[in-house]
């Protein structure tokens, strides 16, 4: 009987550890609290700014990066998802060409990501690629909403796998965190 109960116990540290670990790496760093979204009918989305700027990472990450985009946009309901090849900076993002896109397109909100790389490993062995994938979020007045951000290495502590996977992973979670504080 002790041992039952000891198992379940641990079983459920266990799970409620995992499930924390998993939102660990999601974070919000800016929220414009005066400006109000109402229904979200569609969403559009930039190429990210990939850094390092490497031409030869920029295609597989823009294919995962909005593979994961599609994938997840499906999951959260009848939201029409647009993709937008025009590339715009992160830091020094234009307000005129968002909001001249978004009328264009009748989007209701824009979305400027950009996917960092950095390597984990010790000295010259690297265990493997992660990424931070860092989202901000315009309205289609062209005003700053929020901004959010997912942590590969923090929130799966996975140290296997492709730098595509991590990009998926990221987007994911980046667009999760989106979704949680726009409906707040």
């Amino acid at each position: 009987m002790k041992t039952h109960l000891l198992s379940f116990f641990l079983t459920i540290y266990i799970s409620t550890l995992l499930i924390s670990c998993a939102n660990y790496g999601d974070a919000l760093l800016y929220k414009n609290k005066n400006i109000k979204v109402s229904k979200v009918k569609t969403i559009l989305y930039f190429n990210p700014e990939v850094f390092p700027d490497i031409n030869e990472i920029k295609e597989p990450t823009y294919t995962a990066f909005h593979s994961a985009t599609s994938d997840k946009m499906k999951s959260l309901g009848n939201i029409k998802y647009l993709q937008v090849d025009t590339p715009i900076s992160f830091d020094d993002v234009d307000t005129k060409t968002v909001k001249e896109i978004c009328q264009n397109n009748n989007a209701d909100v824009a979305v400027i990501p950009k996917v960092k790389y950095f390597k984990v490993g010790f000295g010259k062995y690297v265990f493997s690629n992660q990424v931070i994938v860092s989202m901000k979020l315009y309205n289609s007045k062209g005003e700053y909403i929020m901004e959010t951000s997912y942590d590969t290495y923090k929130g799966n502590g996975r140290l296997l796998g492709t730098a595509s996977n991590s990009v998926i992973i990221g987007t994911k979670g980046a667009i999760r965190k989106l979704d949680k504080e726009l409906k707040n």
